[in-house]
């Protein structure tokens, strides 16, 4: 059982509770019970109706729904999450079960006692509405690149006020085809009300354009990271992410009319750039809620650290070290696969603009840029190919005597000349379609994991290949330029690498292209720096061990000496 000061200090790091008075917060930490659980214990049931709400206080939970006959693992929880909160406001039954996966306890409070909380402390109730908004959107998505251990702790999309102001305009361009209707209608002029309700449809259009633009962008949370996801349907789709880890701070920009409607942008400041929540909702929850689970990812690693350093003890001391390694994941069966053939691989590799060959990452540059090599030999030798096709058919079906399509006289077989000169004028423009494909092709940028690599190599001629080390990146940029870069989703990627730059030119979605490099670059970093963390802690646990078992002879040493200054 925990006191009630042990229960101030955990909910305050909680920040569904930010914004309370220490009377507030001594209050919810009476109000809550102690209730320990099982391994396999339900703790919540889908379907069932629940008055209480749960926090996480010891060991971990999974959280399931069953759809139908098929069971879906939606995430597991861990210490200060909670659960059960969203009833209180739909009245609803339970939308999924909390199953126990080990030995542990829940701090539980009744709604009552909530109900209670929100109205002597109003200002808690939009951080219960951020986490419910969270889980309803969630449940309405799916990303495919959110993995199987991740839980979304924030999901959100901008402000309604960016959707109301995108409407602004064609809601008030609504006035020129109603106004042209009723002149259609005062003239009986049939074509005007045609002009007007072509013009009525675009607008809608115009309408449906935005709606469907302002729901695409979501703010996402993780319990690994911090995403921005920003999406035009048909021409790009743009992520930017950043491990918790990486966090240097977190802060909230707002203007007058923010901080009256609640809403402004909440920037996260990391070692490669910042990632900037903007227009959000609520946007000093959505910053403390940023904190928390950054200041979880600080305490995990210090706790991993000193346990690493017990252990290293434990092994200078030759004393027993606990097992650290997890349970392996359950066995997943694999059909097996048909290995597709040359021809099909080829296909498949022909025109894409990213290949991944274990940890290597191979960019082309955009589509837009092959095309604009060889737009024109492809239109000359689709012309004649449609020449050529239509000789044929007409020899076909109207034959012309003095030249038909196929001749034998005299023991000799002839075909019409047109037919045979226009598939030999063309093997030019053929070879010189497959010039520019090969320039293209060979245009690479790849990303391995200890450093990247710019090759310009043109067909039968010479091969420029440039190669930093990831260690020596200074820093990234990327930018799309012009209209057609930002309609197409193409432009360069900037790195510094000591007093020069490395630029992978016209590459497709720069911002993922960059994303890529930097994760890599991270992990390295993050790698080298475990690896002389891990020397230095066994240098010091030699250094401790050494003291350990000398420490008796120094104390004999010690005890010695204070005789003979005493005698």
């Amino acid at each position: 059982m925990s006191t009630v000061a042990e229960r101030i200090v955990f909910i305050k790091k909680i920040h569904l509770f930010s914004g309370l008075s220490e009377d507030d917060l001594k209050d919810v930490a009476e109000a809550l019970v102690d209730e320990p659980f099982k391994n396999g214990d339900v703790i919540i049931k889908q379907g069932s109706r629940g008055e209480t709400f749960y926090i996480l206080h010891s060991g971990q939970v999974k959280v399931v729904r069953q759809d139908g006959k098929r069971e879906q693992a939606l995430a597991n929880l861990v210490p200060q999450d909670f659960f059960g909160e969203e009833e209180l406001f739909t009245k609803g039954t339970r939308t999924a079960s909390i199953i126990a996966i080990s030995d542990g306890s829940v701090l539980a409070l009744h709604h009552s006692k909530l109900n209670e909380l929100l109205k002597k402390a109003p200002k808690v109730k939009p951080n219960f509405e951020v986490v419910i908004s969270t889980h309803r959107l969630w449940r309405r998505l799916h990303f495919k690149w959110v993995r199987p251990d991740e839980v979304v702790y924030f999901l959100a999309r901008k402000h309604p006020i960016l959707l109301w102001r995108a409407l602004v305009l064609p809601v008030i361009s609504l006035a020129a085809p109603l106004l042209m209707m009723l002149w259609a209608m005062m003239a009986q002029a049939n074509w005007i009300f045609a002009v007007a309700v072509v013009f009525l449809l675009a607008i809608a259009g115009w309408v449906a354009w935005e709606v469907v633009d302002w729901g695409n962008d979501y703010y996402i949370v993780t319990n690994q990271r911090v995403v921005w996801v920003e999406k035009v349907v048909g021409i790009f789709d743009s992520r930017q992410e950043a491990p918790l880890s990486t966090i240097l701070s977190v802060g909230v920009e707002t203007d007058a009319i923010g901080r009256i409607l609640d809403y402004g942008h909440v920037i996260v400041r990391t070692f490669v750039g910042k990632i900037p929540f903007n227009y959000v909702s609520h946007p000093y929850h959505a910053s403390r809620l940023v904190e928390e689970y950054w200041g979880r990812t600080k305490e995990r690693s210090l706790s991993s650290e000193k346990e690493a350093m017990k252990n290293a003890l434990r092994k200078r001391l030759n004393l027993p070290v606990p097992d650290e390694t997890t349970a392996p994941p359950e066995s997943q069966k694999f059909s097996k696969l048909k290995r597709p053939s040359v021809f099909k691989l080829f296909l498949a590799n022909l025109f894409k603009l990213r290949l991944e060959d274990g940890d290597t990452v191979t960019y082309r540059k955009h589509s837009f840029v092959l095309w604009r090599q060889i737009w024109l030999p492809t239109m000359i030798i689709v012309v004649l190919f449609a020449w050529w096709l239509g000789r044929i058919i007409s020899l076909i079906f109207f034959p012309d005597p003095a030249n038909p399509l196929f001749s034998l006289q005299n023991g000799e077989f002839t075909v019409d000349s047109l037919v045979l000169a226009i598939p030999i004028v063309s093997i030019p423009f053929h070879l010189w379609w497959l010039y520019q494909y090969v320039d293209w092709k060979n245009d690479i940028f790849m990303v391995t994991p200890d450093q990247i690599i710019d090759i310009d190599k043109t067909p039968f001629g010479t091969e420029e290949r440039r190669a930093a080390p990831l260690d020596n990146i200074l820093s990234t940029e990327s930018e799309r330029i012009g209209f057609l870069g930002n309609i197409f989703n193409f432009g360069t990627v900037y790195i510094t690498v000591g007093g020069t730059k490395l630029e992978f030119q016209d590459v497709f979605d720069p911002n993922t292209v960059q994303s890529d490099i930097d994760r890599r670059r991270m992990a390295r970093a993050a790698a080298k720096a475990a690896a002389q963390a891990a020397l230095e802690r066994e240098r010091m646990a030699e250094w401790l061990a050494t003291y350990h078992m000398n420490s008796e002879q120094f104390r004999r040493e010690q005890e010695q000496q204070n005789r003979t200054d005493n005698g």
